[in-house]
């Protein structure tokens, strides 16, 4: 988590605005045919996404071992026990020792990032002291690292069949659910996961 609110460029984050074509905002949903163990029937939240690459947040995945009261005793926040608390995730490979929390955007920063209407990235201790304090966005969970992918790289991945996307909505952003969130994702998209082997990657 950063100290400071200061403005500073999210991974995968372009400085002109996205245009069309890009899944920012999107969840991503993993094929049953994904090769890579870490993504296996995950979930992610598309962060942002440009040419310059793309970031989002494993949905479903529950961090072992750390509380929201450890957290906070970690970073030397206060107050411990706290008012209010969220859950912890674990976010994804990169940088996993890094915090982001994806919340309603009823509070902001002036670093927190769009990722769409009414949700938004934070990745300053200032969320957390007010989540501890009683106050804090509505909705939110805390995410220890992300998922990251270079300029093109997810691109290839969905014509490769590795990901469904589907827009992102609240109760599939912070169902507390994490072991139902891939079905339920896809029921989304009215698909049976027993037929997913020959579906195209567009949703």
């Amino acid at each position: 988590m950063a100290r400071s609110s200061s403005k500073k460029r999210f991974p995968g984050e372009s400085a002109a605005p996205a245009g069309e074509g890009w899944l920012t905002g999107h969840l991503l949903v993993a094929m049953p045919t994904m090769q890579d163990p870490r993504f296996a029937r995950s979930v992610i939240c598309l962060c942002a996404h440009s040419g310059e690459g793309a970031m989002g947040i494993v949905l479903n995945k529950p961090l072992d071992g750390l509380s929201f009261d450890d957290l906070l005793k970690q970073l030397d926040l206060d107050p411990v026990p706290p008012q209010r608390r969220i859950r912890l995730m674990s976010g994804g490979p990169v940088e996993n020792g890094r915090g982001f929390v994806l919340h309603t955007a009823d509070w902001e920063t002036e670093g927190s990032l769009k990722v769409q209407p009414g949700i938004a990235l934070t990745a300053s201790v200032d969320i957390l002291k007010a989540i501890a304090g009683g106050g804090g966005p509505r909705e939110g969970f805390l995410a220890l690292g992300y998922a990251g992918w270079g300029p093109g790289q997810l691109e290839t991945e969905i014509q490769q069949n590795a990901w469904l996307s589907v827009p992102a909505d609240e109760a599939l952003l912070f169902s507390a659910d994490a072991a139902q969130l891939w079905t339920r994702a896809l029921a989304k998209l009215h698909v049976d996961p027993a037929l997913l082997s020959g579906v195209a990657g567009h949703a």
